[in-house]
Parts: structure tokens; C-alpha cells; sequence
């Protein structure tokens, strides 16, 4: 297996530095970051860019990311680009705990994309989103593709071609609601806020 620790700077894309932060946990920027793959990385420094194959794992703090092959790149603006690809069988994932509360966002696709400039995360592919509070799923979102935008704190999903699994290509969501005003933890559940659906929701196009 092939292991690097990476500085943070480069691939600080993972950490929602760029806008991501509405859901990521702070604390993960301050901490090591670790690549592991079967087989050796390509990096270029001219070109600003990593890619990685292999049962690849990204972890740092509570930040795990892993794929079959892990795309990297930082453009001449220093946006940066990621892109996590899944094997047959086996979709690369996403999970990071929320900030300031005990909630954890886990994705997973046949194709995971993110982009800094426009701060989004893309799920393509069989993808599922959820928000677990301890071990309890409170929302569930999924579809072909499914996009989250972090400056709206907001998600649009589209359906697609009719599978097996889902006969009509179908797009599917549980929205948990908001806990009473006088709950317990209302203060922060306001905070946190659930995920939230955009007008294009169920949009197929």
C-alpha cells in the first residue's frame, strides 16, 4: 500500500475551505491529512496536479474520502478541482461530521465531483446523501445525481433512466422536520439546520 502524508494547503479543497465550511467540521483543517492507495500517486507540481489509484482512502480528521481513483487539480485561479471515482460495485464515498454539532454527512456515488469556485459537491451516479445524528439517518436524499450547493445550503436531485433497483427513475427523499422550539437540542438543530431541497428537486432532465 502506498501511503503519503499530505500538507494541508494543496489539498485543502477535501476540508470545504473554499466554501464547503456550512457543514464541515473546522476543527479537521488544523489536523494531518493521510493518503493511502495501492499503487503509487502521480503528482506534477507543474501542473498542480495528484492522481491517485487504487482503493484510495483520504482521511483527516473526521474527514474520509474513498474511491478507486482520486483526481486533483488546482487551476491558475486557485480554485480547486476533485474528482473521486467508484469501481464497479463499490462507489467512492464522502464523510465529514457537521460543525458545532453531533451530525455527520456521508455521500456516496459512482462519481464524486468538487469544485471550489463554485462551492458544490456533485454525487453522479446511483447517489445517496444522508445526515445522521449519532447512529439515526434524520435525512436521506436520493437520485442519479444529486447536487449541493454550500453557499445556499441546499441540494437539487434529478431522477434518471429506469434500473432494476428503481423502475422508474425515480428520485427519493426523507426530510426529517426541525425539533420543537422548546426541544432540548432546538438550539442546536437551529444551528445545524437540515438539508434543504431547491426548486429543482425531482427535476429530470
Amino acid at each position: 500500500m502506498f501511503t503519503l502524508r499530505i500538507p494541508p494547503l494543496f489539498f485543502a479543497l477535501l476540508l470545504g475551505v473554499g466554501g464547503m465550511g456550512a457543514w464541515a467540521e473546522k476543527a479537521d483543517r488544523t489536523k494531518p491529512m493521510t493518503l493511502e492507495s495501492d499503487q503509487p500517486c502521480i503528482v506534477s507540481l507543474l501542473k498542480q496536479t495528484s492522481v491517485c489509484s487504487g482503493n484510495v482512502v483520504i482521511s483527516q480528521g473526521t474527514l474520509q474520502i474513498r474511491a478507486d481513483r482520486l483526481a486533483l487539480r488546482e487551476t491558475p485561479e486557485g480554485y480547486q478541482m476533485a474528482q473521486a471515482t467508484g469501481a464497479p460495485g463499490k462507489p467512492a464515498s464522502y464523510r465529514q461530521k457537521r460543525d458545532g454539532v453531533d451530525e455527520v454527512v456521508e455521500g456516496q456515488a459512482q462519481r464524486i465531483d468538487y469544485d471550489s469556485r463554485l462551492g458544490t459537491l456533485r454525487f453522479e451516479g446511483a447517489a445517496v446523501v444522508r445526515r445522521l445524528r449519532g447512529a439515526t439517518v434524520a435525512d436521506e436524499i436520493q437520485g442519479a445525481l444529486i447536487l449541493w450547493d454550500s453557499a445556499a445550503e441546499s441540494f437539487s436531485v434529478q431522477g434518471g433512466a429506469a434500473t432494476t433497483a428503481n423502475p422508474g427513475g425515480r428520485v427519493r427523499a426523507v426530510i426529517t422536520p426541525r425539533l420543537p422550539a422548546d426541544a432540548a437540542s432546538a438550539p442546536a438543530a437551529e444551528a445545524a439546520g437540515a438539508l434543504k431541497p431547491s426548486a429543482t428537486l425531482g427535476d429530470r432532465r
